[in-house]
C-alpha cells in the first residue's frame, strides 16, 4: 500500500462545505500537505456537525454539496498533485431520524420481513425503541399524522395494513414499540448511544450494500486512502479488514484503534496502523517532567481527601457503566452463558470480566487471549464468591466460535471507552494533560530512552501507520495540553496558585463545589487562556455530567452545576481572581509554546505518516469537541505563509507564525523527500543541558527539539551542550543555519526552540 507523505484533517459540514474545501486546496497545497483527509462524506443525519451519523450510505451527503462538490474537490485535490483520505463509519448508522434512513424506516415499517432486517443487529421483536418520556402517560403524546405515527419531534412509520386505526392500536400492531429512554434498547448501539443502531457488515451482502459508494470512488481512482472508524465494533474485525483490502487494491488504510500502553495492533490486519493516539501519547509523555509526580499528587490528595488509586477508579468506572448505561448490553451477555443456570451471578461475573479487561477488546482466536486470561484471574481473585460461574464462563469467553465471546469482545471495547475515556478522565483531576485518548494519567512522563524505544519500535512495526497530536476525538488539543505540561516543571508554584485560586473564588462568593472538577477548572482556564465564557461554560457542562460524580447527562443536578458555573464566572468577571488567573497563564504560556513547537516538530518527523488537525498549523486553544469543530481562519493562516515564504522569520508570539514556519517546512521537506524521512536513529546531545534535547535522525533528516524549558532556563541555557550530527552538511530548513560534525545547541537553537536539519 502507498502512503501519503502526511495528511491534513478537515472536518467537512454544512459549515465547510466541499465547496469550501476546495477553496482551501491551495492553501493546503502551499502548506505542505500530502493529502486533504476529510470527515466522513455521506449523507448523514439533518443537521451532523460531524458525519458519524451517517443515515444513508448509499449516497453522498448533500449538505455538503452532493456528488457534483464531492467531484469537483476531488479534481481540486488532482490539480495540486495531492491525494485524497476519506473517513469511513462502517461500524453503525444513524436512526435519531427514521426518515432520513431509508433502511430503517423500511425496517419499522416491514419488521422482520424487511429486506433491511439483517443490516441491523436486532435482539428480538417487536423492536424497542427507547425515545419516552418519564411521564407514566407519555403514550398519550402519540398521535396519526396520515401516514405516519408521531412523538413530539419523532416521526415513524406505519405498518401495512393499519391505516384508519388510532394512535395507540397502531403502536400495539408495530413492528417496534417506544419504551422508555432509560429502558433497554431493542438494537446494538454504537457504546451508549441509541441514536446510533450497529450494522452486520460481518455479512457480505451488507458489506456490500453499505460500501458500494465508497468503493466506487475509490474504484474510479477518487480516493487513495481510508480511515476505519472503531473496528471495536464489530463482529470480525480482521475478517473485515480483510474484505475491505481485497475490494481497494493498494489503498492506504489506518484504523481507529486505541491501544494501551505496551500493547500492539494485530500484525495479521492488512492495514498501515492506527490513527495514531498512541504516537501522540509518546510525544506529550517526553514533554512531561516525571519529577512534578510527586507534587502534584500530593495537592490532588490534599483537594480531594483521597489518594487516588487509578487502577481502582478505572475498575469502579468499568463495572459501574457495564452494569449501569451499558446494562442492556450486559444483560443480553448474561442470557447467551449456556450451561450456567444462575443469571444473577452469571451477570455479575461478566461484569467484573468486563471491569478487569486491561484493554479495549481482545480478536479470538489469534489475539488477545492473554488479555482475557487476566482479567478472568482478577475477577476469581476479587471475587472468590464467583469463582465457580467465572469458571464456568472461561471456556465459553475463550471460544471465537462461541457467540458470547463475539458479543464479549464488542461490549469490552464500549465499558472501556465509555468508563476511562469518557468518565475517569472527568473524575481523577491531578493532571489533566495525560488524561488524553490512547494515553495512560498513571504514567507519569516518558524518559528519552523510553522515547527512543518507542519511537524505533513504530518504525519497525507501523512506519506508515498515522501519528497525531489533535483529532476530533481529544480531550484538548496538542497546544493546551502544551502548555499544561509546564505545571509538572512547576508543580509547587502551582499548587500554591491552585490554593490562591480557591481563596479568592471563595472571597468572591463562589465556594468550589467540588475540588476535583475545580482542579480541572482552573487547569482548564491556565491551558486554554485567554478563554470566552461561552466556551467555558459549555466546556464545564460537559465536564461535570461525564463524570457524573455530582450530576450527569441523565439526571442534571442543577444547584450543583450552578455552583460551579459560579466559579468559572468568578475566574472571569471577579477582578482579582482573574487577575490572578491571568498571572499564571501568563507565566505558563511562553514555555508552553516552546512544548507546543517541540510537540510538533517531533511529531512531524518522527517515524509514521503525520496528520495535522484542522487549524493546529497555528496556536489552537481547543477544547473537547463540539469546541475543537469551531471554524478555522484559513485567510489569516494563508496570509502568514505568504508573509513567511517571503523571508519573514516571526518570533514566538501570540500570533502563531513561528509554529507555522515548522509545520509548513516540515511537511514540504516530507513531501518533496519523502525517501528521507526513513530508519530512526536517537541522537544523544552532551553536556549539562543534554537532558533537554531530544533528537533523532533518519535517512537524510535530523529532527532537534527542546524538552522541559522551565528546567532549562534554570540552567541558564545550553551552555556548552552539543549535539553530535551524522556525517555530511546540514542545513536547518527553518532557519537557514549550517552545521557539520556537531553542533552547539546553543547555536542551532538560539531563534527556536526546534530544529530540522536537512542533508546536502
Amino acid at each position: 500500500m502507498t502512503a501519503p507523505p502526511s495528511t491534513y484533517r478537515l472536518q467537512l459540514s454544512a459549515g465547510l462545505t466541499f465547496a469550501d474545501a476546495v477553496a482551501l486546496v491551495p492553501y493546503l497545497a502551499s502548506l505542505g500537505i500530502g493529502a486533504v483527509y476529510t470527515s466522513p462524506l455521506l449523507a448523514a443525519m439533518p443537521g451532523s456537525a460531524h458525519g458519524y451519523d451517517v443515515a444513508d450510505p448509499t449516497r453522498v451527503s448533500e449538505a455538503l454539496g452532493g456528488e457534483p462538490g464531492r467531484r469537483a474537490l476531488v479534481a481540486a485535490v488532482r490539480e495540486h498533485g495531492l491525494r485524497l483520505v476519506v473517513d469511513i463509519v462502517p461500524n453503525h448508522l444513524g436512526v435519531a431520524d427514521p426518515q432520513a434512513n431509508p433502511a430503517w424506516w423500511d425496517l419499522l415499517r416491514r419488521g422482520p420481513s424487511s429486506r433491511f432486517a439483517r443490516w441491523f443487529d436486532i435482539t428480538g421483536w417487536p423492536l424497542r425503541l427507547p425515545v419516552l418520556a418519564d411521564s407514566a402517560d407519555a403514550l398519550a403524546d402519540l398521535r396519526m399524522d396520515g401516514d405516519v405515527l408521531r412523538y413530539h419531534e419523532h416521526v415513524f412509520p406505519l405498518a401495512p395494513g393499519t391505516a384508519g386505526a388510532t394512535a395507540a392500536q397502531v403502536h400495539e400492531a408495530q413492528h417496534y414499540r417506544l419504551v422508555s429512554w432509560r429502558a433497554d434498547v431493542g438494537y446494538r448501539r454504537f457504546f451508549a448511544v441509541s441514536e446510533l443502531a450497529a450494522v452486520r457488515v460481518e455479512d457480505p451482502e451488507v458489506f456490500a450494500a453499505t460500501h458500494g459508494e465508497v468503493l466506487r470512488w475509490v474504484a474510479a481512482g477518487d480516493v487513495d486512502g481510508l480511515r476505519v472508524d472503531h473496528p471495536d465494533g464489530f463482529t470480525d474485525p480482521a475478517g473485515y479488514l480483510h474484505r475491505l483490502r481485497e475490494h481497494t487494491r493498494d489503498a492506504w488504510i489506518v484504523v481507529e484503534k486505541i491501544l494501551e500502553p505496551g500493547e500492539e495492533l494485530p500484525r495479521s490486519w492488512p492495514v498501515a496502523g492506527t490513527t495514531g493516539y498512541d504516537a501522540l501519547a509518546e510525544v506529550d509523555g517526553v514533554l512531561v517532567d516525571p519529577a512534578g509526580e510527586v507534587t502534584l499528587t500530593a495537592l490532588d490528595t490534599e483537594l480531594t481527601g483521597v489518594r487516588t488509586d487509578w487502577a481502582q477508579l478505572v475498575y469502579d468506572c468499568k463495572r459501574d457503566v457495564a452494569t449501569g448505561m451499558l446494562g442492556s448490553e450486559l444483560r443480553r451477555l448474561a442470557a447467551l452463558a449456556s450451561g450456567v443456570s444462575d443469571v444473577a451471578q452469571v451477570t455479575d461475573a461478566l461484569a467484573e470480566v468486563l471491569a478487569y479487561f486491561p484493554v479495549y477488546r481482545s480478536y479470538l482466536p489469534d489475539h488477545g487471549v492473554e488479555y482475557l486470561d487476566q482479567a478472568l484471574a482478577a475477577a476469581a481473585h476479587h471475587r472468590p464468591d464467583l469463582a465457580t460461574t467465572l469458571e464456568a464462563l472461561s471456556q465459553p469467553l475463550r471460544d471465537p466460535a462461541d457467540e458470547l465471546a463475539v458479543r464479549f469482545q464488542q461490549t469490552s471495547g464500549a465499558v472501556m471507552a465509555k468508563a476511562v475515556e469518557d468518565t475517569a478522565y472527568y473524575r481523577w483531576t491531578r493532571f489533566i494533560m495525560l488524561n488524553e485518548v490512547g494515553g495512560d494519567p498513571a504514567r507519569f512522563g516518558l524518559d528519552l530512552e523510553a522515547f527512543h524505544a518507542a519511537a524505533a519500535r513504530r518504525e519497525e512495526t507501523a512506519p506508515r501507520g498515522m501519528t497525531t497530536l489533535s483529532t476530533h476525538d481529544t480531550k484538548r488539543s496538542a497546544d493546551v495540553r502544551a502548555r499544561l505540561a509546564v505545571l509538572a516543571e512547576l508543580p509547587g508554584w502551582w499548587a500554591d496558585a491552585v490554593g490562591e485560586f480557591i481563596r479568592l473564588a471563595r472571597e468572591a462568593g463562589a465556594g468550589v463545589p467540588d475540588p476535583a472538577l475545580g482542579h480541572l477548572l482552573w487547569q482548564t482556564l491556565v491551558g486554554a487562556w485567554p478563554l470566552p465564557p461561552d466556551r467555558l461554560h459549555a466546556y464545564l457542562e460537559k465536564a461535570m455530567r461525564e463524570a457524573r460524580t455530582h450530576t450527569s447527562w441523565a439526571d442534571p443536578d442543577k444547584p450543583f452545576e450552578t455552583a460551579l458555573h459560579a466559579v468559572a464566572d468568578a475566574a472571569l468577571e471577579d477582578p482579582t481572581l482573574r487577575a490572578a488567573v491571568a498571572e499564571v497563564a501568563a507565566r505558563v504560556i511562553p514555555p508552553g509554546r516552546s512544548n507546543s513547537l517541540s510537540a510538533v516538530l517531533v511529531q512531524l518527523a518522527m517515524p509514521g505518516v503525520p496528520d495535522t488537525y484542522q487549524g493546529g498549523e497555528l496556536w489552537d486553544l481547543s477544547l473537547v469537541d463540539p469546541d475543537n469543530r469551531r471554524p478555522v481562519d484559513f485567510t489569516a493562516r494563508a496570509d502568514l505563509l505568504a508573509r513567511i515564504d517571503h523571508g519573514w522569520l516571526p518570533d514566538v508570539d501570540d500570533s502563531g507564525a513561528a509554529k507555522l514556519l515548522v509545520v509548513s517546512r516540515v511537511l514540504r521537506a516530507r513531501r518533496e523527500h519523502p525517501e528521507r524521512f526513513t530508519g530512526y536513529t536517537p541522537l544523544r546531545a552532551t553536556g549539562s543541558a543534554a537532558p533537554h534535547a531530544v533528537a533523532f535522525a533518519r535517512d537524510g533528516v535530523v529532527a532537534v527539539a527542546t524538552r522541559l524549558p522551565v528546567g532549562l532556563a534554570a540552567l541558564g541555557g545550553w551552555g556548552e551542550t552539543t549535539l553530535p550530527l551524522p556525517e555530511g552538511s546540514w542545513t536547518d530548513a527553518v532557519t537557514g543555519f549550517s552545521a557539520s560534525t556537531s553542533v552547539r545547541l546553543a547555536d542551532l537553537l538560539a531563534r527556536y526552540p526546534v530544529a530540522l536539519l536537512l542533508t546536502g
